[in-house]
């Protein structure tokens, strides 16, 4: 099976996907607890869609480990 191509979010798909204000989302990278935003512009950024979906998956199995 081929692998998907790679796919970046801004910051408003990103908020859509994970339900968590800007302060939080910042202050969890800032923390090493969520994934660091790339560099795709003079002053824009954007996170990888798969390294989102493996931080969504992380919590869950945290969550099912408690």
């Amino acid at each position: 099976m081929a692998e998907q191509p790679k796919k970046f979010l801004r910051f408003k798909q990103l908020r859509e996907r994970v339900s968590l204000s800007h302060s939080t989302i910042y202050e969890q990278i800032s923390k090493g607890k969520f994934p660091r935003p790339h560099k795709i512009g003079i002053r824009a950024v954007a996170w990888l869609e798969s390294d989102v979906q493996d931080w969504i998956e992380s919590r869950i199995s945290a969550r099912g480990s408690q």
